[in-house]
């Protein structure tokens, strides 16, 4: 017991400090929102169901025992989801704003609040914990479901631009992390929604791989030289229609009168060039 408790806090050492990495690596994503003044395609869903899922997992860690590491990790995810949320909401247009603000009341306020009613009431001692841990369980799914709406964007659009690399990598070396983490204290509420972590994380990694390949390949194509426009093909199996008398006579015509204009221009030239007399008085 005292090994696998020193390697279930090593683990969740490791946890936190790859989940710390998880929640700042958004920072490049609200830059852009910042220079670019709008948050453009980006969704506000991963955040506010990660601040709501960082206050359940604090909540179900004050019901347990040994769990600290839970706590410290998951009160900095409510400070830093907080902020980001609250960044979203000042540069979102209008209908984006409105939408995260009833999901915010929706999750954070009702949500979380009738779980802990219902918690408090209505179950005591191991209940308690067993029912919130089973709740955390499935936020925490939610939690790793919720980038789906952006890899059904990256998948529709072929463009990786809405999916954070850094973001993908962490998130699955935090589900590495927690899964052994949990394994280890043999509580399946944390270790379980981590297996889904994980094979979300991959899929997310494998997509941007592909994609951004893709795209590489595409503006390379759009850089060469369009020469398509400069280049005369010609057939040798087409053969030139063949002139009438009527067109063989408008042809020497043609030329004819080239020919006077070009005798005429040549003369007026010369006598251009002649120097004039002068009179010279007697």
């Amino acid at each position: 017991m005292a090994i696998s408790g020193h390697w279930a806090f090593a683990f969740g050492v490791l946890g936190n400090i790859v989940s710390f990495i998880v929640f700042l690596s958004p920072l490049p994503t609200f830059y852009k929102i910042y220079k670019k003044k709008s948050t453009e395609g980006y969704q506000s869903i991963p955040y506010v169901i990660a601040l709501f899922s960082s206050m359940l997992w604090i909540y179900y860690a004050f019901l347990k025992t040994n769990t600290t590491l839970l706590i410290t990790i998951n009160s900095f995810g409510v400070f830093i989801e907080t902020i980001y949320v609250g960044f979203y909401l000042f540069y979102a247009p209008k209908k984006a704003r409105v939408q995260t603000v009833k999901m915010l009341l929706l999750t954070v306020v009702a949500g979380f609040g009738a779980i802990i009613l219902i918690a408090q009431f209505l179950f005591k001692g191991v209940a308690r914990g067993q029912v919130v841990g089973w709740v955390c369980l499935v936020f925490s799914l939610c939690v790793f479901v919720a980038p789906l709406c952006i890899v059904r964007k990256v998948i529709k659009t072929k463009s990786v631009e809405f999916m954070p690399l850094l973001l993908s990598v962490f998130l699955t070396l935090s589900a590495v992390m927690w899964f052994f983490y949990g394994l280890l204290l043999k509580d399946i509420n944390i270790a379980a929604p981590n297996i889904l972590g994980l094979i979300f994380g991959i899929l997310q990694i494998v997509l941007y791989v592909i994609y951004n390949k893709k795209e590489k390949h595409i503006l390379k194509e759009q850089n060469l030289p369009e020469l398509q426009n400069h280049v005369i093909i010609l057939d040798d199996n087409k053969k030139l229609p063949e002139l009438t008398e009527e067109h063989k006579i408008d042809i020497l015509k043609l030329g004819k009168l080239v020919s006077s204009l070009h005798e005429n221009a040549c003369a007026a030239a010369k006598e251009e060039k002649l120097p004039k007399l002068q009179t010279v008085q007697a």
